[in-house]
């Protein structure tokens, strides 16, 4: 039997929000979608809250990742450790509060998602996600999917990584810098892959800033805090259809709803 996996790119703003909630539904039944994983670390352009989480669960998301901008509002790490349906990455160390790693039900399987973050050209004290990898895979009985979001700056760290788990995972996509790829692929041994989902929020943005507040800032100017573009929105991310009788994926195709 085949399973159809959603995966949705960075909901940026408060727009970003109000799109999902617009489109997720109507995507997930024109797709016969079984699952979905939405990345929401930028939700209030950085970090996320309580009730943003909320929204995107009320939404249609069954599990919420994040990224670098994980605790960039400090009110979301008891939700953390509350809500098993949200993950930050599993190399941010063991003090972090919550968890990088959960197995859920989908049917009559269990799916189970990890969430990493890379260390190149990424500010941030992680720990190695490939180890990290390895520990959570070795730690547990192996559920029959295991979906990784990786969220990462440098194309090549990706790619590494989906050659380092090859078949040893049904799926892995980048997220982080809001710009769709075009090399989605199945890898040789099965794995599922595209380096970047893209996001999910402002059309007309600098990834989902107002674009006068980032040219402000490359111009040498105090742009201020981040506010999202204006207008109309995108959903961007990609699905991928999983076989139950491997556990390995067979094709993956991107989607961009406007």
């Amino acid at each position: 039997m085949l399973y159809h996996i959603l995966a949705v790119g960075d909901v940026v703003g408060q727009s970003g929000v109000q799109h999902l909630k617009r489109c997720l539904r109507t995507v997930q039944k024109q797709f016969a979608i079984d699952f979905t994983v939405v990345n929401g670390e930028n939700a209030q352009m950085v970090g996320l809250t309580r009730e943003d989480a909320e929204a995107m669960f009320s939404a249609g998301a069954d599990v919420v990742t994040l990224g670098n901008h994980t605790f960039g509002r400090m009110q979301i790490a008891q939700y953390l450790d509350e809500c098993p349906y949200i993950l930050r990455p599993a190399n941010l160390g063991a003090r972090a509060p919550g968890k990088g790693w959960g197995v859920y039900e989908c049917g009559k399987l269990e799916i189970g998602v990890m969430n990493l973050i890379g260390r190149v050209d990424i500010k941030n004290q992680s720990d190695n996600p490939f180890l990290t990898a390895d520990r959570l895979l070795a730690g547990q009985e192996k559920p029959r999917f295991t979906l990784v979001d990786f969220h990462a700056e440098a194309t090549s760290e990706k790619l590494a990584m989906a050659y380092y788990l090859d078949g040893r995972v049904s799926a892995v996509w980048g997220t982080h810098t809001h710009v769709p790829t075009a090399d989605e692929e199945v890898f040789p041994k099965g794995t599922g892959y595209i380096s970047d989902l893209g996001m999910t929020g402002p059309v007309r943005g600098v990834l989902g800033v107002d674009p006068k507040q980032s040219v402000e800032g490359f111009l040498g100017g105090l742009p201020g805090r981040y506010r999202a573009a204006e207008g109309p929105c995108k959903l961007q991310g990609a699905i991928f259809t999983l076989d139950d009788a491997t556990g390995l994926c067979t094709a993956v195709e991107r989607i961009d709803i406007r």
